[in-house]
């Protein structure tokens, strides 16, 4: 409870705080880095005082996410003849290697490999690390952008790529991780570049080797920028990257701090902050939905050690870090599959059917509640312009949002954004259960094996990038099939939002009259609620009933 309390305080100063910054520096008026800002345009050949149409804006992210991509790539493929490898590891896998490279890219960090011994340290700084910042930037550049499609009137731009890109990695994210990392480190979590250590125990002879590495720097920025990708296989349940109590705390406000403040900047941008009140009370309440139904789940106990006897009085303790216990892990863990985050302190494959369950829905909504860096909100403004589409037609009128008026062109591409996710993971997951390269996967069989399947592409295709575990993904099916899911989860959802925001920008204002559906009211947010559990739930429900509620099922009961 008083950790809940706690992280609802800390969020609250976060969302006026930081929301209002945000503002600030997207735009201009935050300068403090402006020595440092400058070089970096004319490195990239960027002019800052010139904008950009929605198409140049859109080819902007491509360009410079294939550029990452490549050089992410060629990082791990040659990471054995380059610096910075004291564990001496060998270039990793072809398809191991452009898996990650488009997982990294595309925010996601999905892993389907141990880092501690697959990557060497410069494949942990110079590419995921990297990307970790300038993907979340990425994602939070798009958000702005939609968002002033909504504040402009009769305008041709929404802004430069090159330029929302810099700020937000060089004025929001590199502070916040820089100090973030400091408080990490003085929690126990390692930072080094002096390669493994062996630990002798002269009581009984044992001998045991502990990699190392910079791991306090990338654990920030993971959740920071809501990436996921952990150095070690353990992720945030392992002590060298999440040592101490207050550091998991502090990983789930990290998380939750842009995602919830990003709807102030939303807020404030269109000049009405209630309307970004009401797309947090949305996020809040399917928040806590979730949380409430993996909780319950999980306090009750694993069901298959209900039936042999055996007391649970801390719930479900399997898999689980007993210094975190049942309830703080499923705090970690839905936080982490809410927002695009991905890193877990706990095995999600040892939860309860339910409680997996929980994790595994929370992403089929489209990872809104509040999403991603950047993701979340235009995420759940593409849904917001369905739920308004639909609120005109219950009162038979043009339906208007933020005072644009939403016409077909509109509609046709936030139902492009919100439905390109559940087609992709149903197909891929359909195929995967019908070859055998795909049913080689799983480690367990019946609904569970199925669950694991669901979840993989669930969450690479969301950019979430957790494992559910028991699935065997390091393969060349796994991984290039998944990249697919990667690769439209990402672009084919960025690419319709930002034709959004370029049609909405040419819009001119329309006048509120007594018709007009008040977008700032309890009724909208019940609406836009609403929307987001039918779209997800009638698109998912039969998958979700052959995995997870068949599985509840088979211990005889649902709950």
């Amino acid at each position: 409870m008083w950790t809940i309390v706690a992280m609802v305080v800390v969020l609250a100063l976060c969302w006026r705080y930081l929301g209002a910054y945000m503002v600030a520096v997207y735009e201009g008026r935050v300068r403090w880095l402006a020595k440092v800002e400058r070089p970096i345009y004319r490195v990239i050949g960027a002019d800052p005082k010139a904008e950009q149409t929605w198409k140049r804006y859109a080819s902007s992210v491509i360009v410079f996410s294939a550029i990452a991509l490549l050089f992410s790539y060629g990082i791990f493929r040659l990471q054995e003849h380059l610096p910075f490898n004291p564990e001496h590891m060998p270039g990793v896998e072809w398809h191991t290697a452009w898996n990650t490279s488009v997982s990294f890219v595309t925010n996601t960090n999905w892993q389907s490999y141990s880092g501690e011994t697959t990557m060497s340290y410069l494949s942990q700084m110079g590419a995921l690390a990297v990307q970790n910042f300038v993907s979340a930037a990425v994602g939070m550049a798009v958000a702005v952008a939609l968002i002033r499609g909504f504040a402009r009137k009769g305008s041709k731009t929404i802004g430069n790529f090159w330029v929302d890109l810099v700020r937000g990695t060089i004025y929001v994210l590199l502070p916040i991780a820089f100090v973030a990392a400091i408080v990490f480190i003085s929690q126990g979590a390692l930072q080094t570049l002096a390669g493994h250590a062996e630990v002798h125990n002269a009581l009984n002879g044992a001998s045991q080797t502990l990699p190392r590495g910079p791991i306090a720097s990338q654990e920030v920025i993971k959740q920071l920028g809501t990436n996921g990708g952990g150095f070690f296989n353990a992720n945030g349940a392992g002590p060298f990257e999440n040592p101490t109590g207050l550091t998991n705390f502090l990983s789930i406000v990290l998380i939750l701090c842009i995602p919830v403040a990003l709807t102030y900047t939303f807020g404030k941008m269109v000049f009405s902050v209630r309307q970004g009140v009401a797309i947090l009370a949305v996020m809040t309440v399917l928040f806590g939905g979730w949380l409430t139904m993996a909780a319950v789940a999980e306090q009750q106990g694993n069901p298959a050690l209900a039936e042999t006897g055996v007391s649970q009085p801390l719930g479900n303790m399997e898999g689980k870090e007993t210094r975190f216990g049942a309830l703080s892990s499923s705090l970690y863990n839905v936080t982490s599959t809410q927002t695009s985050t991905g890193s877990v302190d706990s095995a999600a494959d040892s939860y309860t059917p339910i409680g997996g369950m929980a994790m595994l829905t929370g992403m089929m909504l489209g990872e809104v509640s509040p999403g991603g860096v950047g993701t979340g909100v235009y995420g759940i403004l593409m849904f917001a312009v369905i739920t308004v589409f639909i609120g005109g037609l219950m009162v038979g009128r043009t339906p208007e949002y933020l005072g644009k008026k939403i016409q077909a062109k509109e509609v046709k591409l936030a139902a492009l954004g919100v439905l390109v996710m559940p087609i992709t993971v149903l197909v891929l997951t359909a195929i995967a259960t019908a070859v055998q390269a795909g049913k080689a996967g799983p480690l367990n069989a019946g609904p569970h094996g199925f669950s694991e399947i669901l979840y993989a592409y669930t969450s690479q295709t969301n950019n979430n990038g957790s494992g559910f575990g028991g699935l065997s993904a390091n393969t060349p099916f796994y991984n290039v099939t998944g990249t697919i899911g990667l690769l439209l989860g990402r672009f084919a959802i960025i690419i319709p939002a930002l034709a959004l925001a370029g049609s909405l920008a040419e819009k001119n204002a329309v006048p509120t009259s007594l018709g007009t559906f008040r977008t700032d009211k309890p009724m909208f947010v019940g609406l836009l609620t609403g929307v987001v559990l039918v779209i997800g739930g009638l698109t998912f429900l039969p998958a979700v009933a052959l995995g997870p509620i068949v599985e509840q099922l088979s211990h005889g009961m649902f709950w």
